[in-house]
């Protein structure tokens, strides 16, 4: 699409604010176009290379529910799958090289049927979907970050058993890789001390809990075998409405799952404020506390410092260099060749991100959300 052009229909007065200063809507095409591009470039030149993180994170921190974050992710999930079919991929090429991103949250074995179920449900997917026949190609391999929403800035030191259990129901659910909070993130960017504590909270788990001798160590429990089931049922329902509405591009131009999470999260915190929903030490528990101590400040001269090596970066570039790389690149752009060896060859010519950035907005416009009235 030339930049200019919009796709769909101008909805309001704040569309037409966005077109006048020069922004636009992606349409699908351009939107999942840097990652077809790196789907093809990593399957022939890095192939063992994870291509791709698809993020369910950021949609629990947003508020959602456990079965909201697995049926949005999976429903991302698959909007890549079918652009990278469309744009003449094999699925058996690039699907094994897929991984996700999960958070993990204080209910240990809803959280523990989380996992579970989203991997339950995106192998039926990719066999009966996709047709993938390679078993790597159905495997969902995550990583799980556990959960910044759920710290408390009240008495900071129960963050360590919040992310012990989380960490434990990450575990347990079968993650394979692992980042835990630090206990004082809710009041600032974590000290090395608060850092050691959770990564000392890692290794206590992996090393000496023994729960790590086993694969899926919880499968059989009635409960637990319930609860997959429901979460499973309760995504396949998301994803089933997303393919109703055309997809999750698509649904998220209307709005849907911002809605959904929107509710879920106003839900979440009418219970924490009417007492149904217990949050120790914020609305049970409380103690007068003094004002907290040993937090990180961050030294203010440290931006100046990394201005002057940026700086100097730009001053001992060749310029023309790289004027004529984001050239190729916008040129690329414009075309339906791969980005990723023009991109490449700009950061080898010591481009900056913002520059590369710069480029690609020129050629496809920058995304605005559109506004449901």
């Amino acid at each position: 699409m030339a930049p200019g052009k919009l796709r769909g229909t101008i909805q309001n007065d704040v569309l037409k604010e966005y077109i006048a200063r020069g922004t636009y809507i992606f349409p699908p095409a351009e939107s999942m176009r840097l990652i077809t591009d790196i789907f093809s470039f990593c399957g022939a030149n890095v192939p063992k290379w994870n291509t791709i993180s698809i993020s369910g994170y950021h949609i629990r921190e947003a508020g959602s529910t456990a079965p909201q974050e697995v049926g949005f992710t999976l429903a991302d999930g698959i909007a890549y799958v079918e652009a990278a079919l469309r744009a003449g991929l094999a699925v058996d090429d690039f699907a094994p090289r897929l991984s996700f991103f999960f958070n993990s949250h204080n209910d240990l074995l809803e959280e523990v049927a989380k996992f579970r179920a989203a991997r339950r449900l995106w192998a039926r997917i990719m066999r009966d979907r996709f047709g993938a026949m390679k078993p790597e190609s159905r495997m969902l391999r995550f990583h799980t970050q556990t959960g910044g929403s759920t710290l408390t800035a009240q008495q900071p030191d129960n963050n360590i058993v919040r992310v012990t259990i989380q960490t434990l129901a990450a575990v347990l659910g079968g993650t394979q890789s692992l980042h835990t909070n630090s206990r004082d993130e809710a009041l600032a960017l974590p000290s090395e001390d608060s850092v050691r504590i959770a990564l000392r909270t890692q290794q206590i788990v992996a090393s000496e809990s023994g729960v790590t001798n086993t694969v899926d160590p919880l499968a059989g429990s009635w409960y637990v075998e319930h609860l997959t089931d429901t979460i499973e049922a309760r995504a396949a329902e998301y994803i089933e409405r997303i393919d109703a509405l055309g997809g999750m591009v698509r649904a998220i131009e209307e709005g849907y799952p911002q809605r959904q999470i929107q509710e879920a999260a106003y839900a979440c915190q009418r219970e924490i404020e009417s007492g149904d929903r217990v949050v120790v030490g914020v609305n049970s528990y409380r103690i007068e506390e003094p004002p907290p101590s040993g937090l990180l400040r961050v030294d203010p001269s440290l931006e100046q410092s990394q201005r002057a090596k940026l700086d100097a970066v730009k001053s001992g570039r060749d310029s023309g260099a790289v004027r004529n790389a984001l050239a190729v690149l916008e040129k690329t752009a414009g075309t339906s060749g791969n980005l990723m060896p023009p991109i490449i060859e700009c950061v080898r010519r010591y481009a900056t991100l913002g520059e590369i950035c710069g480029v690609l907005r020129r050629v496809f416009g920058e995304y605005r959300p559109r506004v449901i009235l």
